[in-house]
């Protein structure tokens, strides 16, 4: 029997989460939660297969919950999320989640993925396999783009940027051509928002 840990913050969530799953002979629910910090309680006492884990939750996030129990058990974590952005896949995946799956998932899928991560296999939905592989393949920013790119998202201009960096406003520019083709985007905006969105710049405080 595959023993199971919901952790969702949405109630109707877990309900549908638990119906589908109870629904299986080799599957059974042993404990729900709705956030991080009790999820890594859970796991510690409950010590199930399987974690069925979403990502965005108040106080600690699925991700640094991940990390947690992967790191104090033996359980698998299925993260189940709606969010697939490339920095989101990417903090699950090296936060330790064995499986990462779209809520929109058929039932099947899901079945499958939990029986799969309670083998220790790796599982993830099409449309996140491909966004993981592209993230990987992808450059990322060098620390001098990643800085230029950082004071752009504080609203400095090529100027400012070149006073507060002791470089010539040519070599901002320079810098910024190329955050603009790895990010393939043509305005300052977009990069700095895709930047973001990736996990390359920290979020606007």
């Amino acid at each position: 029997m595959i023993r199971v840990l919901l952790v969702d913050d949405h109630p109707v969530v877990r309900f549908g989460l638990r119906t589908i799953l109870e629904a299986q002979e080799d599957l059974t629910v042993i404990g729900e939660c709705g956030s991080g910090s009790e999820a890594i309680r859970l796991a510690s006492e409950l010590l199930p297969d399987v974690v069925l884990m979403d990502l965005k939750m108040p106080g600690i996030d699925g991700a640094t919950a991940t990390a947690a129990v992967v790191a104090a058990t033996t359980c698998r974590v299925v993260v189940l999320t709606t969010f697939d952005t490339d920095g989101d896949i990417l903090r699950a995946i090296e936060a330790g989640a064995t499986a990462y799956l779209l809520k929109d998932a058929p039932s099947e899928e899901l079945i499958d993925a939990v029986r799969a991560a309670s083998r220790g296999q790796t599982v993830l939905a099409s449309p996140v396999a491909t966004k993981l592989v592209s993230a990987v393949q992808r450059p990322g920013l060098s620390a001098r783009e990643a800085e230029v790119l950082g004071l752009v998202a504080r609203g400095l201009s090529n100027g400012a940027i070149s006073q507060a960096l002791n470089v010539s406003e040519a070599t901002v520019k320079s810098h910024l051509l190329h955050v603009f083709s790895k990010l393939d985007v043509s305005d300052r905006t977009a990069a700095v928002t895709v930047a973001m969105s990736r996990g390359w710049l920290p979020p606007a405080a």
